[in-house]
């Protein structure tokens, strides 16, 4: 406790109605030591912390001149809110942040009446604002009441279509609403793209910095005192720049841009538009993401995600590595095939560090493309380079990928393009918990026809699938891949194109079988020891593919064993409902085989560790050997398993 900082305001506030008493130069106070805890907490849990410091004055200024939570503060991913959660009630849970049974590291409607709208995924926070607008004035939720509707985007959400596609509709509806654009110049990488330029374009001339009036756009809601100057100041301003010119075509009032660090603008401005707004209102605010901490500050990333630090130096507490991350081996095995293959490239969603595609785009700047927060696009722009004659591989967080879904189905596979789809953070990903896990990908892909569905049981196969996949031009086929490092195998020197559809055994034994898809396999392994203490030994087999199925594979093993147990590291209606569908077809279960399949449970699992979560879950070494006892019928300590 000695180490935290001194907070004395900060400490007097328990909801945000305490700010609303103090006054501009308190207000100032309670941010700079709401800088500091932030800092101090993160250290502790690890966890976002550049954007969560680079909103720290907005958060305050918002917090004291909207009513909330009568008034409904949206924050777009929701990743910068730890500086919100401090000062609405939950300082006291800050540093279980992330971890299990603690605070989430996104907004949670269940968490708290200040987390109107949970998110994770950007670009949705104008929408779901747009939502309570309405519902307000559709007299919703009258026992409360409803009061404005305020969404905080980073510039780097406006590159999604979704923020467009909503703020168009709110300018066709002209409702109060108001809308935050936090521009720090960066989403999770640098931002890319025209929308990028165009910001920058907005304040990058000098006669910007010699306006303090932040009041650039909507002159009309000036105090009468200042409205002649900002005129005049947009006056000599326009010509030399677009100004807010794209917002207003979409029905917005645009004011700014404003410094989002000097609270005697933030604060002015801000009370403003509340008390004269009366349409839908954009306020351009400028930031640092990673602001008033130096490590965060000039990290590349702003200080995006970190593990525990320590705050003097913001040296990183990490474990040390004994196997290299499966992210790294997808960059580096890529970008071999690449040296090879010209007509290789890769697509990713402002996550080329996430996805390890920053590896090969230092080699081959001009085949790696970073579309920004677009997944939508990213899917058809890799189907387009597909038909175009090249070999895309389209990386993407399994949970990431769901949101270009309809253009797989539409763009994709319906035209068997050979897309290869890298899907990184497969299966429970641990403290981002149910929003960030990649849990539904193995079913929404193996339903569609013509795909092709890998798993990796580890950094060796994923090394094979790689080179499969790059291999692979008669159609779209992906490969899905965990969070974290490998399990420490001998990793071949090049990968070999596996045959599709066919997977491997890995020991025989008798009575039931086990066929395993994805990384569970070690988790099987450790089983299988102590399923031999206690004299049952089962067969293992690695599917490989959950599409197309080892039709071979799978009924040899039902033909063979009492029991076939599937295990995988997804949800219903995956490889285990391929599996029983096959033995459906085949009259299997009429010979009397015992089929159990061992998936996701059917609820989101709440953050903790990976390990805990698949304990959680019901995947453990100690769940598959339960299940085969159980299966089986053995008798364990006078009791039936």
């Amino acid at each position: 406790m000695s180490d935290r900082p001194q907070t004395p305001l900060l400490d007097t506030i328990h909801a945000p109605a305490d700010l609303r008493r103090l006054s501009d130069r308190q207000l100032r106070q309670v941010a700079d030591e709401l800088r500091a805890e932030t800092i101090s907490a993160v250290s502790e849990t690890g966890g976002h912390l550049g954007a969560g410091l680079g909103v720290v004055e907005l958060t305050v200024a918002l917090h004291a001149i909207f009513d909330t939570p009568r008034d409904k503060l949206i924050w777009d991913v929701s990743h910068q809110s730890y500086p919100h959660k401090i000062i609405t009630g939950r300082r006291d849970r800050i540093r279980t942040i992330r971890q299990k049974g603690g605070l989430s590291g996104f907004t949670k409607r269940s968490e708290s009446p200040y987390d109107p709208f949970g998110a994770a995924h950007s670009s949705t926070s104008i929408s779901a604002a747009l939502g309570f607008a309405v519902a307000r004035d559709l007299g919703g939720s009258i026992d409360s009441g409803l009061g404005d509707a305020i969404a905080v985007i980073g510039d780097g959400s406006m590159s999604a279509g979704m923020a467009f596609e909503a703020m168009n509709n709110a300018g066709h509806l002209n409702k109060r609403l108001f809308v935050i654009l936090n521009d720090n110049e960066m989403s999770i990488a640098p931002p890319v793209g025209a929308l990028s330029s165009y910001l920058s374009r907005l304040y990058a001339g000098e006669p910007f910095q010699e306006f303090k009036s932040a009041a650039k756009g909507a002159v009309s809601l000036l105090p009468p005192p200042f409205r002649e100057g900002a005129k005049r100041a947009k006056d000599l301003l326009k010509g030399m720049t677009v100004g807010g010119t794209l917002f207003e075509a979409l029905g917005f009032s645009y004011l700014g841009p404003i410094d989002g660090h000097d609270m005697d603008q933030l604060l002015p401005v801000l009370r403003t538009v509340k008390a004269r707004a009366t349409g839908p209102m954009l306020i351009h605010v400028l930031t640092k993401k990673g602001k008033g901490y130096a490590p965060a500050e000039n990290a590349r990333d702003g200080g995006h995600a970190t593990a525990k630090f320590d705050v003097l130096t913001g040296e990183q507490k990490k474990a040390p590595s004994n196997a290299p991350s499966y992210t790294s081996v997808f960059g580096r095995t890529l970008t071999a095939l690449a040296a090879e293959d010209p007509r290789i490239c890769a697509v990713t969603a402002a996550m080329p560090g996430g996805t390890g595609l920053d590896l090969m785009a230092e080699r081959y700047p001009s085949r790696v493309f970073d579309v920004g927060i677009a997944e939508q696009h990213g899917v058809t722009f890799s189907a387009g380079l597909a038909a175009g004659g090249m070999r895309p591989f389209c990386a993407m967080y399994s949970t990431f990928l769901q949101r270009g879904y309809d253009q797989v189905v539409h763009d994709v596979a319906i035209q068997r393009l050979p897309v290869r789809f890298a899907i990184d953070r497969a299966g429970l990903v641990g403290a981002d918990g149910a929003t960030h896990a990649g849990s539904f990908d193995i079913a929404y892909l193996s339903n569609l026809p013509g795909f092709v569905v890998m798993a990796a049981a580890d950094e060796a196969e994923l090394v094979h699938m790689i080179a499969t996949a790059a291999q692979h031009d008669e159609g779209p086929i992906a490969f899905r891949y965990p969070r974290g490092e490998g399990s420490g195998v001998t990793m071949p020197e090049k990968g070999a194109p596996l045959e599709i559809g066919k997977g491997r055994m890995i020991r025989q034994g008798s009575r039931v079988a086990i066929l395993s898809l994805g990384t569970r396999l070690g988790e099987v392994m450790k089983a299988c020891e102590a399923l031999e203490a206690r004299g049952v030994s089962p067969t293992v087999a690695d599917a490989r593919f959950a599409k197309p199925l080892d039709r071979d594979l799978v009924l040899q093993l039902a033909a063979e064993h009492e029991a076939l147990i599937t295990i995988e590291e997804g949800a219903v209606g995956g490889f285990g409902s391929h599996v029983a569908q096959l033995l459906g077809d085949e009259g299997v279960f009429d010979t009397g085989l015992k089929f159990r399949s061992m998936v996701l449970p059917d609820t989101f699992i709440d953050q903790a560790s990976p390990e805990d979560m698949y304990a959680t879950a019901g995947l453990s070494a100690q769940d598959i050997e339960a299940k085969v006892l159980q299966v089986l019928d053995v008798e364990v300590m006078g009791k039936r398993a």
